[in-house]
């Protein structure tokens, strides 16, 4: 939907910069009026203008504006890659590829998995909110692998409260660099928002209460490929707690990870996946498992990884 608006420019505004002489006439911001100027549609007795020419009495002034998208609105379309594990009357278990996102948020602009869903023409709980529903887990845009999304409000409930409950069972592997000492650990230590950054996290004395188990599975020259299994589920957790324990991901360059091993095995992201997820099937009771595959850019940095003498 856009919006046609024409008018002459009144006395008052004699001189005035164009997008000052729209702001005040439009009720609009002055940046929304230069970005429309820049975007070519504002126009001045027929002429095409930029942000700083001025008005003149009497001059027509012609302005397209579009409509505002609502960046929390879910927009149903598609997604190349998203794989379904498993679809049932109550439940969906997906395989989220790298660089989808589980639902719209503030300044991400890329696909996510309730569009997808939506425009597959699954239903989904309408418990949480719009952009939200039916959403009882998150994975970063950055991490890959298995989630599940809940359908009816029932299965919603009843996972939702698993998760807070900490009795679904998620294991994750993780590439990180060099040889965490010991090979098998707990880490317990609080992560909040980085005091120096909003969109990165940080252990911090007064953040959430966060634990990740871990363990080996094979050590290499330059890095161990660990199974990790968190008992909190909070954001960025294995990432800032390897990072903490100086064995960030190979790729995180968020968290302090080498870019030239990063650029040597191929990775634009860290490596970490979500292998495997567990847990009570809301319906029958039934412990049920659902496990996702590495992605091709995560085996193949693991190949480069193990060939590397």
């Amino acid at each position: 939907m856009t919006e046609q608006r024409v008018v002459l420019v009144p006395d008052g505004l004699a001189g005035e910069r164009v997008d000052a002489a729209m702001a005040r006439m439009f009720g609009l911001s002055r940046t929304r009026a230069a970005d429309l100027i820049a975007a070519g549609q504002v126009s001045l007795d027929g002429r095409s203008v930029g942000k700083s020419d001025r008005v003149s009495p009497g001059e027509m002034l012609d302005v397209t504006i579009p409509a505002e998208r609502d960046p929390l609105e879910v927009v149903p379309e598609v997604v190349d890659g998203i794989k379904i594990i498993h679809d049932d009357e109550s439940i969906v278990v997906i395989d989220k590829p790298v660089g989808v996102a589980v639902h719209p948020s503030m300044g991400w602009t890329g696909p996510t998995v309730v569009g997808h869903l939506a425009g597959a023409g699954f239903r989904i709980a309408t418990s949480g909110a719009s952009e939200r529903q039916g959403i009882v887990q998150r994975l970063d845009v950055g991490t890959s692998g298995v989630m599940v999304i809940c359908k009816s409000e029932y299965a919603y409930s009843r996972l939702k409260n698993a998760f807070r409950n900490r009795t679904v069972d998620k294991t994750y592997h993780a590439l990180v660099q060099g040889h965490p000492d010991p090979l098998v650990g707990t880490i317990d230590a609080p992560i909040g928002r980085h005091p120096k950054s909003d969109w990165k996290f940080a252990v911090m004395a007064d953040g959430k209460h966060s634990v990740t188990h871990y363990e080996l599975l094979e050590a290499h020259r330059f890095a161990s490929l660990m199974e990790i299994h968190l008992e909190t589920g909070r954001t960025h957790q294995i990432r800032v707690h390897m990072s903490a324990i100086k064995h960030p991901c190979v790729g995180d360059l968020t968290y302090g990870a080498d870019p030239v091993l990063a650029k040597r095995v191929g990775l634009e992201r860290q490596w970490l996946h979500a292998v495997r997820l567990g847990f009570e099937h809301p319906d029958s009771g039934d412990y049920v498992t659902y496990e996702s595959t590495y992605p091709d850019d995560l085996a193949s940095a693991l190949d480069i990884i193990r060939d590397a003498h």
